[in-house]
């Protein structure tokens, strides 16, 4: 037999940092504290989260009340959940020594002209961005963009590596002729996202946070999806420690996301069951790209095991 746990929250309160550090502490306080031990008996090996907000409290003085862009709680959410076009979701593998096969080609590519070094991440996400190029057939003149969740935990003076809370407050985005991405090699589209993220500064991450209690905005799913044929999303963070969550019932076998936000062109990202450097991707595609991305050869040499394709509406 078998056991499953599930859980959410709200990213707005907890970004996935905190709710896998909430988490992995929950299940060492439940395995530990089998055997009839109390929870004061229980020494627990993470650190203590820390719910210091000061770090943005004093440079980013709040008005009393927040002039909210709604009148009602209906406004802010809407009156019905909006109906997103179908996809179809893949989970995929790709062992270590195929993550650092493509770390070594997109930095050989490189060689001589930059001195850029392309992470792990960056050279499979590149590889992920070139597939789904071809996967939707896109005219060689038709931008493709890229956006990559940025946290701001040690990008930021003063947020802690245990901060609980969302830290979460900005993506870096890139984009590219669908042409370009497929013909310059997987560097150049690599170099695209190390230099998006790179673009990250500390000054406008604050100026932002500065600016929202006075021109507060939220964020749109609707929107997102309206743009969704020319993007990838990716979230999430292979360094989460999704597999150290063991309740005393043993490690767990599989990690997947819940229904929310299933986007065409979201893509999650995972450390591999395996862990050494294994990554794992969650992609989310109108269901004929996806059918065409798991056939697509060269994308598929760096995949272990084709993982489960299912259905998402």
């Amino acid at each position: 037999g078998a056991a499953r746990r599930g859980g959410a929250n709200n990213h707005g309160v907890a970004d996935g940092t905190t709710f896998w550090h909430f988490i992995n502490t929950w299940s060492e306080l439940s395995r530990r504290s089998v055997g009839g031990s109390s929870d004061d008996d229980v020494v627990i090996s993470a650190p203590s989260p820390v719910f210091d907000r000061q770090w943005f409290l004093d440079s980013c003085p709040v008005p009393v009340p927040i002039p909210l862009p709604f009148g009602t709680v209906e406004d802010m959410v809407g009156k019905r959940v909006p109906q997103f076009p179908p996809v179809h979701e893949c989970f995929l593998h790709f062992p270590a020594e195929r993550v650092k096969e493509l770390k070594a080609k997109a930095n050989a590519e490189m060689a001589g002209t930059a001195t850029t070094t392309i992470s792990s991440l960056q050279a499979l996400l590149a590889h992920l961005w070139r597939a789904v190029c071809r996967a939707r057939r896109l005219a060689p003149e038709q931008k493709m963009a890229y956006y990559l969740l940025v946290g701001c935990r040690g990008r930021v003076d003063g947020i802690r590596a245990s901060y609980a809370g969302n830290a979460v407050v900005a993506h870096a985005s890139t984009a590219s002729p669908a042409g370009e991405i497929l013909g310059r090699g997987l560097a150049w589209a690599a170099w695209l996202l190390n230099r998006a993220v790179a673009s990250f500064a500390e000054a406008s991450a604050r100026e932002k946070l500065a600016r929202w209690p006075l021109e507060p905005s939220f964020s749109s799913l609707p929107a997102l999806v309206a743009t969704a044929r020319a993007m990838v999303l990716t979230g999430s963070s292979p360094r989460f420690d999704v597999y150290g969550n063991d309740f005393g019932w043993g490690a767990p076998v599989a990690v997947r996301s819940g229904p929310a936000n299933k986007l065409d062109g979201k893509a999650t990202v995972y450390e591999g069951r395996g862990g050494q450097g294994s990554m794992a991707l969650e992609v989310c595609l109108a269901p004929e790209a996806l059918a065409r991305l798991v056939a697509d050869e060269e994308f598929m040499s760096a995949v272990a095991t084709p993982g489960y394709l299912a259905m998402v509406t």
